[in-house]
This record gives structure tokens, sequence and C-alpha cells, in this order.
């Protein structure tokens, strides 16, 4: 084969791996311990649809799922176009990341099964009988999402102290209970 074409031949292992992220232990860290997504899918005509799944978690290397317990707007969307956006960001450090990937919905089988297993072994009390179908996105691309507030050199410490600070002053301020 030519040096110079412009192209990579690769063996048939390899061009299954094609188009796959591995999760670094940094994001997989960030995803099971925040467990919030924040799923973008499109509808049939086309508008854009974001939806919290508090269910979100690592399903492999280059895999990550959640459950469907009350998502049947993100199921449908994900049925008739399976290309998916996940922002996992933990709300304290401001810092987090950005996956893409195509889903795949199991409403039953292997597959399902284990996604209820992996949703008990990370200490999910949702009970398995209100788990409608388990989403499976293999992760196609991963970028860092970063707060601006970074841009000014402060450190990750002044930052989490600072949000810290809002959210004791946010709670208490809306959990008074001198009325």
């Amino acid at each position: 084969m030519p040096k110079d074409w412009p192209f990579a031949v690769v063996s048939a292992r390899d061009w299954r791996d094609i188009g796959r992220v591995d999760l670094s232990l940094d994001m997989q860290r960030v995803v099971r311990e925040q467990r919030l997504g924040f799923v973008a899918s499109v509808t049939r005509d086309g508008m854009p649809n974001v939806s919290p799944k508090g269910t979100t978690t690592v399903w492999d290397d280059q895999h990550l799922m959640f459950a469907d317990v009350t998502s049947p707007g993100t199921v449908r969307n994900l049925e008739t176009n399976p290309n998916v956006e996940i922002n996992v960001v933990d709300p304290i450090v401001r810092k987090g990341y950005r996956f893409k990937g195509t889903a795949i919905v199991y409403t039953a089988g292997d597959m399902f099964e284990r996604g209820l297993r992996l949703l008990h072994d990370n200490g999910s009390t949702i009970p398995a009988e209100r788990v409608r179908s388990i989403v499976v996105i293999e992760v196609t691309d991963a970028a860092p999402l970063v707060s601006p507030a970074y841009d000014t050199g402060a450190s990750e410490s002044t930052i989490a102290d600072l949000w810290i600070k809002r959210y004791n002053e946010r709670y208490r301020s809306s959990h008074d209970d001198t009325a």
C-alpha cells in the first residue's frame, strides 16, 4: 500500500472500534458521582428536547446508560432518532463532561436485566417494576465542560467554596421555619 494514502487501513477487530470513545477514569468518576445527566434528543419534527435523568451511570468503558422511569418522550425520540447528547456536571466545582453517541432502548432481555443490576449495584432504590426500559448509549464523542468562572484563573477550591456558600444560603432562605 502506498505510504501517501490519505487514510489508515485497520484490521477487522479495529474497524468495530472506530467512532467509539474510551471513557477516562475521570469521566467515569464524574458520571458515577453525579448520577444526574441532562439528555438531549430530537423530536420527530426536529424540535430539541432536554430531560434530566437521575439514573445516568456508566455501562462500561465505552457506554453510558439511564433507566426510563418516566421518560416516554425521550424514549420515543431515541427510537426515531438514536443520536443523543448527555451532559453531566458537578454543580459545585462547575466541571463535567459532554457525551455524544447513539442510543439503543432495551425493554426486555439480557441487556435490560443487566441495566437493572447496574442500577441496583450503584445504589438506586427505584423498584425494578417502575423501569420501563434501559437506554444504553455508545459514546462516540466526549469533551470536558468547564465553567467560564475558571477563565479568571480561579482555583477549583475557590469555585467550590463559592457555590457551596450559594447553595447553603439558598437552602436556608427557602427552608426557613421562622414563619
